[in-house]
């Protein structure tokens, strides 16, 4: 009798992002594919120089002027966020999305593996403190496990609430499509969508955005 090959052991990198099924990727394995490009785009848009992205160049309150973002992204905007989803946070307790309805709500999904998501915290951290009385930022973490989000919200002094994404594909692909992380969603005191973001954003666009709101 012929043995069957083993399985290999799932890996915590992104290299180790393994396939589900026959022939069909993993979400994560989609999402470093597809979010290379996002992210690419997003570090371009970053880097000092590059015209008409550039903080200075941005219109009246900023806008979709210094950075149109991704079809999907425009076509979000205005619509009624999909506030009907009770999640886990990272100690076990049930989180309503909708129980912070009449403040500004920025929904980050991150993952603790992913780089630029990590790049982006610091600002987060910033945002939550200057604007905490307003603002509630909400990290989704698309697919770690609670092990891993409670030290990592402790090395990175993390003071806004992190939620439990892992097996919740009804959150992300409400919120969706989600192509790659980070993906921010603002969302103003009426409850519709104001602003999706794919990829990494910068503290002064996404203050921009918040205090356009306030």
């Amino acid at each position: 009798m012929s043995e069957t090959p083993a399985t290999p052991a799932a890996d915590d990198t992104e290299e180790g992002a393994l396939q589900e099924g026959e022939g069909r990727p993993s979400r994560r394995s989609m999402w470093l594919a597809m979010g290379a490009v996002a992210v690419a785009l997003g570090l371009i848009w970053l880097a000092p120089g590059i015209g008409v992205h550039q903080e200075e160049s941005a219109g009246p309150g900023g806008g979709a002027a210094d950075y149109p973002g991704e079809p999907d992204d425009v076509q979000a905007t205005g619509k009624p966020a999909p506030l009907n989803f009770t999640l886990k946070d990272m100690n076990g307790a049930d989180v309503t999305l909708a129980s912070f309805k009449g403040k500004v709500i920025l929904v980050n999904f991150w993952a603790t593996w992913c780089g630029p998501c990590k790049a982006e915290i610091p600002s987060l951290v910033e945002l939550q403190h200057q604007y905490g009385d307003d603002l509630v930022i909400l990290g989704v973490s698309v697919d770690d496990p609670v092990e891993k989000i409670r030290p990592y919200a402790a090395q990175y002094q993390i003071n806004y609430p992190l939620l439990v994404g892992n097996g919740r594909d009804d959150v992300q692909d409400a919120f969706g499509p989600l192509a790659g992380i980070p993906v921010s969603v603002i969302i103003g005191r009426d409850g519709r969508i104001a602003k999706k973001h794919s990829g990494i954003a910068t503290k002064s666009q996404f203050e921009r955005e918040i205090k356009a709101l306030l």
